[in-house]
């Protein structure tokens, strides 16, 4: 027996399948597709959060830094504020990444719920359903190879 895909909730197998509770052998399931849901616009707009945070002290360095070269004031406070606009823009480098992190797992987790849907004898059963797009597309994908007509017993 092949194991295609394993995790606490999913199993697959090139005898058969087990999600949402449920164990199905795979002659018994006639087809599989799955369905995309509406887009989590909380989902989008914290990227988009993520994206101003980022962006928002960068900015606050270029003013101090474009707000110094424009000031006339003594040398000693320009220099002041062309430091301070470059430690700013400095200092965002180590929270940039870790906020850049959080953006792209948020891509892995994805912002639509995604349903594995199969046919069998007395109906149409829903598989799994789930709001990860990594862990939806390594399931679907296993499901997929278990499935194939070569690869069944």
């Amino acid at each position: 027996m092949t194991t295609y895909y394993r995790d606490p909730d999913v199993l697959i197998t090139s005898s058969g399948v087990h999600m949402n509770g449920r164990e199905f052998r795979l002659p018994e399931l006639l087809q599989v597709w799955h369905t995309r849901g509406d887009r989590s616009w909380s989902v989008i707009a914290k990227r988009g959060a993520l994206g101003l945070a980022i962006l928002l002290p960068l900015l606050v360095g270029a003013l101090a830094i474009g707000v110094a070269l424009i000031v006339h004031t003594d040398v000693a406070h320009s220099i002041a504020m062309l430091i301070g606009g470059v430690l700013v823009g400095l200092a965002v480098v180590p929270v940039a990444d870790l906020l850049l992190e959080r953006v792209d797992r948020s891509y892995d987790a994805g912002s639509r719920t995604i349903e594995i849907w199969g046919r069998v004898q007395g109906g149409e059963v829903l598989l799994l359903r789930t709001t990860n797009a990594q862990r939806f597309g390594r399931i679907y994908r296993a499901l997929q190879r278990a499935m194939e007509p070569a690869m069944r017993p």
